[in-house]
Formats: C-alpha cells, sequence, structure tokens
C-alpha cells in the first residue's frame, strides 16, 4: 500500500507500473498507428507512380527539359519560364512576407498592450490564415491588378508576388508570434537588468533565440507559396504552352512584363492537355516541382539548424 507521505515521483512511478490494461487507449493507438502508416502508403504510391511516369522524360531528354522554354510541341516543352517565374515569385514572397511578418509578430508580442483592438488583430490574422488562396486570388485582382495596377503594372509579377506575400503573411506572423512567446521572460528580465533597452533586448536576446523557430515557419510559407496556382490565375499569371520574353530585357522589364508564368501552373496547363504525352510531361514538371522544393526547404532547415546552433552557444 502507498503511503500518503511518498514523494511525488514515488507516486507517479507506482501510478505508471500499476496502470491497468485500458482496450480504449489501444484501439485509439491502433487507430492512429494504422492512419499513420495508410497515410505513408498512399504518399509512397503516388511518388512511385510520378517518378515510373516521368522517368522515360528524364531519360530520353535529361537536363535539357529543365533548360528547354515552354512550347506547343511536346517533344520541346521544357519547364524554364516556369521555375523562373516560381523562384521570382518565392523571392518576392521572402523579401516582402518575411520582415513585414517578423515585424507584425514583433509590435503585436513584444510593444502592444494586451487590450481589446489587440485581440480583435490577433483572432483575425489567426482567422485569416485559414481563408482559401482563392480568396486571395480574388484580393490580388482587385487591389494589386486592377486599383493598383498603375504602381504594378497590371497582370506583372509583381501583381502575382503581392498576392502570395498577403497569402502567406498570417502564417508568419502566427509562427513568429509563438516563437516570440516561447522565449523565457528570464532572458527579457536578465536583459534589462544590465541596463539593455526594449529594443536591444528583442535584437540581441529575443530574436536569437527564436530565429530557428522563426525559419521553421518561413519554410511552411515558401512551401506553400511555392505550390499556389489559384491566386496566380486570379493575378494574372500566364496559363499557356508558349511564350518567350525578350532575351534583352532588363530586370525591371521582366519583373513589370504581363507576360509570366509559374511551375504549378505549367502543370496545370499540361495536365489539361489531350495528347498523351503532356501526360508524361506532367509527371517529369511535378519531379522538378519537388526537387525544387525540397532545395529551398532544405536551404531553409540549414539555416534554421545553424542558427540554432550559434544560439546554444
Amino acid at each position: 500500500m502507498i503511503s500518503r507521505t511518498a514523494p511525488t515521483p514515488d507516486l507517479v512511478q507506482a501510478a505508471l507500473a500499476g496502470r491497468r490494461f485500458r482496450l480504449v487507449d489501444s484501439l485509439l493507438a491502433g487507430g492512429l498507428l494504422l492512419s499513420l502508416f495508410s497515410s505513408l502508403l498512399v504518399l509512397i504510391t503516388l511518388l512511385a507512380d510520378t517518378l515510373r511516369t516521368a522517368a522515360p522524360v528524364f531519360a530520353d531528354r535529361g537536363l535539357v527539359f529543365v533548360t528547354a522554354p515552354l512550347s506547343a510541341d511536346p517533344a520541346k516543352a521544357g519547364v524554364l519560364q516556369g521555375i523562373q517565374g516560381s523562384l521570382a515569385l518565392t523571392l518576392f514572397v521572402m523579401l516582402i512576407g518575411f520582415p513585414l511578418g517578423v515585424s507584425a509578430a514583433i509590435y503585436l508580442e513584444e510593444y502592444a498592450t494586451d487590450g481589446g483592438f489587440t485581440r480583435f488583430i490577433t483572432a483575425n490574422v489567426r482567422n485569416l490564415a485559414g481563408v482559401p488562396s482563392v480568396v486571395y486570388g480574388i484580393l490580388g485582382l482587385a487591389l494589386f491588378v486592377n486599383l493598383a495596377g498603375g504602381l504594378t503594372n497590371g497582370r506583372t509579377i509583381v501583381s502575382g508576388g503581392l498576392t502570395l506575400t498577403v497569402l502567406v503573411l498570417p502564417i508568419m506572423i502566427i509562427t513568429t508570434s509563438e516563437a516570440l512567446r516561447s522565449v523565457p521572460a528570464t532572458v527579457r528580465e536578465a536583459s534589462y537588468g544590465v541596463g539593455a533597452t526594449k529594443w536591444e533586448t528583442i535584437r540581441h536576446h529575443v530574436l536569437p533565440i527564436a530565429l530557428p523557430t522563426i525559419l521553421t515557419g518561413t519554410v511552411l510559407t515558401v512551401a506553400r507559396a511555392f505550390g499556389e496556382s489559384a491566386p496566380l490565375l486570379l493575378a494574372g499569371a500566364l496559363v499557356t504552352n508558349f511564350f518567350q520574353p525578350s532575351a534583352d530585357a532588363s530586370v525591371v522589364q521582366l519583373i513589370t512584363d504581363e507576360r509570366y508564368t509559374a511551375l504549378p501552373l505549367v502543370v496545370f496547363n499540361w495536365a489539361r492537355q489531350p495528347q498523351e504525352e503532356f501526360v508524361q510531361l506532367t509527371a517529369a514538371a511535378v519531379v522538378v516541382l519537388l526537387v525544387l522544393l525540397v532545395s529551398v526547404n532544405a536551404t531553409t532547415i540549414l539555416l534554421r539548424d545553424r542558427f540554432e546552433m550559434k544560439s546554444l552557444r
């Protein structure tokens, strides 16, 4: 019999040792494990089928498929413009969305008072994170293409980048807020104790500790922005088998040109084509999209791990 004066760890250990078998817990754990293996099986099957379908394209054409431009001829079609457009849009999102999201989260967590207005903003940010992407496409069409068309030049990569930025901004704010909230209050108190200001505390102590988690949120935002197609359809991206930007065009001309596309839109377009050859091209474009996604995410994860190691020193 367990004594009432036994230390808490002994009571917990005794309770765990004497725990009875519960059928409900075992069934729940088995059901969750079955769901996990079923999801992995579906994923592996889809990947295997995609790789099998795309293999003839890479076997016949190799990297030429990646460096070739879009074309209506399946034997010549490549994904060069799609890769360029996706990378440009992703860079646009990171350059604008990352500082805006981090800055907004810093204000909400470190500077704003815990009042009704702050709670209202926080609740709306969390609600916006669950809005379907096509709604952001409509917003981008109305705001960046039509209303601000004089600044964005209409249906350009600038409008598409701003639309994707607005799409991922709530996710960036939420993940950054959670990262800042996870930093122990003792870190801030110790910094204030040696005479540091609030901004010096945030810059030199809070942000370095929270940066690995912030970069994890950046991985999620980049992955979502890279794979989106619905907002770009409304924001002016081209869904066509061929278009050729000028070879001697400057960077400014390229980003203000009304002809741009992205890799998800190339996949979307080829999947609708009646020719049998485009089935293999679609699978090959999906493989390229996955490789780029993994590469971008791996780079972000390496940066996160590097900052995490520096923060632990």
